[in-house]
């Protein structure tokens, strides 16, 4: 397994990659400066899924309106994703708020890629999963989208400030820091939000009559059991790369992909099967 992300998308190619039931990604955000595109591809080039489960935010419409970063490493995404529908895999794509354009389209199928408003996925040992993105459950999402853009927007501000605070924690000899984590997972209010959008998420999967749901929005990786409920997020690709996967044995999982930062210690998982 690789110590950090690789720039040359031709790497790992022809290392037999490790297999997975289902891999289910959201928040990427390509179209962004933040979108960490280059390890996500590495975690592609690493993982043989049966099934991969778009979880909404994939492209970052809002973003490209106003003018997209669309570097080689975003369109190098998008086609090994092509890449592993043609060899075979089954590939859902489910519109977040942030490709909400594409909700117009879901029921249909473009280059073996499915768009679904939402799904039931079974795991190997027969438990029922609801899959969708959350925005759903956003009060503000749903109710005041003009606030979500200018939250959008400070989000991104707080994104931009960590580069240059940490220049100045680096010359003090200290690791790299978060400002926008920070905010999102200590203030009070942000907690309680993620806490109330959790538990109605989770409501949501008894309307499903599931076991469990799994989606993404929040940015906040998270695996644990809610009233019964097992909740899962797959977290992004902005700042923690993460995603979830179910292994062979047909367990959930998170897994925690490493992100070169300057003085960031990389911390990650990968429970698998048997390699290809």
């Amino acid at each position: 397994m690789p110590d950090m992300p690789s720039n040359d998308i031709a790497d790992h190619e022809d290392d037999a990659p490790a297999r997975v039931r289902a891999l289910f990604i959201s928040d990427i955000h390509l179209g962004t400066r933040n979108a960490q595109a280059t390890a996500l591809l590495d975690l592609l080039r690493t993982v043989d899924a049966e099934r991969i489960y778009l979880v909404g935010d994939i492209v970052d419409f809002w973003k490209v309106k106003r003018g997209p970063h669309w570097p080689q490493p975003h369109n190098d995404v998008i086609q090994k994703l092509l890449r592993k529908a043609r060899k075979g895999a089954s590939i859902v794509y489910i519109p977040g708020n942030h490709d909400e354009v594409l909700r117009d389209y879901c029921g249909m199928q473009f280059g073996g890629v499915r768009l679904e408003r939402n799904c039931i996925h079974v795991t190997g040992k027969g438990q029922r999963y609801a899959v969708l993105h959350g925005d759903e459950f956003d009060v503000v999402v749903r109710t005041a989208k003009w606030l979500a853009f200018l939250g959008d927007r400070g989000y991104e501000l707080a994104l931009w400030s960590n580069a240059p605070l940490n220049w100045v924690r680096r010359c003090f000899g200290l690791g790299f820091w978060s400002l926008s984590a920070y905010l999102k997972y200590r203030v009070k209010s942000a907690v309680s939000f993620i806490g109330s959008f959790e538990e109605a998420v989770a409501s949501e999967a008894r309307r499903h009559a599931a076991d469990g749901i799994i989606c993404g929005h929040i940015h906040h990786a998270a695996d644990r059991m809610i009233d019964g409920v097992h909740y899962l997020n797959c977290g992004d690709w902005v700042e923690s790369c993460t995603a979830l996967v179910e292994t062979l044995d047909g367990e959930m999982r998170i897994v925690r992909w490493p992100l070169a930062r300057p003085g960031m210690v990389p911390e990650f998982q990968l429970p698998v099967g048997a390699p290809a």
